[in-house]
């Protein structure tokens, strides 16, 4: 079991202390609860308290007060700190020096020289535990000059002899190499804590990060299987679609005139196959492996080539496009023609979520992600946004929100950042509508790829 001290400075509440000394605000990581359990050392504390109770002078019964309200106190002092988390600690350390002040005076003839002097350590110590050392020091001297302010109704009635003098000054002495000594301990201690708990967080976020690299992996397997599956499936599709539309076309040139409704039908199957031939070409592009012919370009350039595309093509309400560029965005190497699609795709997204109109916010700027310079990309739109539940399976394929298509463009978008080791991301968002960055980084720092597809949970 730990002493009572080893519980004041392994709990939570002094890990905030910085190497200075000064002390963060008490009970910051501390439940109530936590802080008013009833221990076995308490028990321990009544005993050495009701111990000094049946001492000599038995019949002062203001000594008997006085020990009840340092234990009683000792009992609530974590009621205390957890009522008044910045005050409390002052309080508990002025309580007890008051009481230390009051017990000496009711225990001896003349006060100064009490057996029971060592009370005062109680204080010095609680305020080596709860404070840095310049606040020790403060502490023990207030505990010191309430002890030495009964040196002047002693010398009233007694000489002050040398040996006195050394007496008492060995005595003040000890409490403040009792609080400094207990104070380095603390101190150290608090750092100690600190530094486990800075490594367990590190630890912690490597794991998520590792969980998280762990499922993209398995992710980008599956992804691998089912492009080759596509591929062999679009190739075997094309074929006789093209015979189909082929022998479409035909029949509707035969039939123009002999038979209307029998050109029309012919018509229908030339425009379908025409859409289901559109769809295997995603495929195609979704599966085949794509050789990028990478450069350094401006990313503010092809951003701004996507969106004049976009908006010529908008035929919907109105939409207001808001840039936001930062004008030392450094270029990064990219393939153009596959960056370019990559940003219609999102902007045109935007514009379609947008079914009454609304504000399209474009923002380019310089950041650092996992210790990798590069330019952010952020499409915000106001939009309905994502619903919760396809905000983890959103870049999959076959994953869509719009009513019609086939959930294919984020997972291509997905697939050509990640061929320029990036990272595609769709932020939190505490308002309405979707935000979608895209993170390119800087020539020289996409020596690791890093996964493309996530999801943010904190909020912005």
């Amino acid at each position: 079991m730990r002493t009572f001290l080893q519980e004041k400075l392994a709990s939570p509440a002094f890990i905030g202390e910085a190497a200075s000394g000064k002390r963060a605000p008490l009970l910051h990581f501390m439940t109530l609860r936590e802080r008013e359990q009833f221990s076995w050392m308490d028990l321990l504390w009544l005993a050495f308290l009701a111990g000094l109770a049946i001492l000599p002078p038995i019949e002062e019964i203001h000594k008997q007060f006085i020990l009840l309200a340092i234990g009683v106190l000792q009992l609530l002092e974590g009621r205390l700190l957890a009522y008044f988390p910045t005050r409390g600690r002052y309080y508990a350390v002025f309580l007890k020096i008051l009481l230390a002040t009051l017990l000496i005076d009711h225990t001896g003839e003349v006060a100064i020289t009490s057996s029971y002097y060592p009370i005062y350590y109680l204080p010095v110590v609680t305020a080596a535990i709860y404070f840095g050392p310049w606040g020790t020091l403060v502490w023990t001297a207030i505990a010191s000059a309430a002890y030495c302010s009964y040196l002047y109704p002693a010398i009233q009635q007694y000489e002050l002899t040398t040996s006195a003098i050394t007496e008492l000054t060995i005595r003040i002495l000890f409490f403040f190499l009792a609080g400094v000594i207990v104070n380095r301990f603390a101190v150290e201690n608090r750092r100690q804590t600190r530094r486990y708990q800075v490594l367990a967080e590190e630890l912690e976020k490597t794991n998520r990060r590792l969980e998280q690299i762990q499922a993209e992996a398995r992710r980008s397997e599956r992804l691998a299987a089912l492009g080759q599956l596509s591929a062999g499936l679009a190739h075997e599709i094309r074929n006789p679609l093209g015979v189909i539309k082929g022998s479409a076309e035909m029949l509707q040139q035969k039939l123009h005139d002999s038979n209307p409704l029998a050109s029309e039908l012919a018509n229908y199957i030339s425009s379908e196959v025409n859409r289901l031939s559109a769809l295997v070409t995603r495929f195609l592009d979704f599966a085949r492996p794509q050789h990028l012919e990478t450069a350094m370009h401006s990313v503010a350039d092809v951003v701004e080539r996507a969106l004049k595309a976009v908006a010529a093509q908008w035929t919907g309400p109105a939409i207001d496009v808001e840039r936001k560029y930062e004008s030392d965005v450094p270029p990064v190497p990219l393939d153009e023609n596959f960056c370019e699609q990559v940003f219609i795709n999102l902007a045109q997204n935007a514009y379609e979520a947008m079914t009454d109109g609304g504000i399209l916010r474009v923002s380019i700027r310089g950041v650092e992600q996992d210790r990798v310079r590069g330019v952010e990309v952020q499409f915000s739109d106001t939009g309905p946004g994502v619903p919760e539940e396809l905000r983890e399976q959103i870049f999959n394929p076959f994953v869509t929100s719009k009513k019609s298509g086939v959930g294919l463009g984020l997972a291509i978008v997905s697939k050509i950042v990640d061929d320029h080791h990036g990272a595609l991301r769709l932020e939190a968002s505490s308002g309405q509508g979707a935000c979608f960055s895209v993170f390119l980084p800087e020539a020289g720092s996409a020596a690791e790829p890093s996964p493309s597809r996530a999801v943010e949970i904190s909020g912005e």
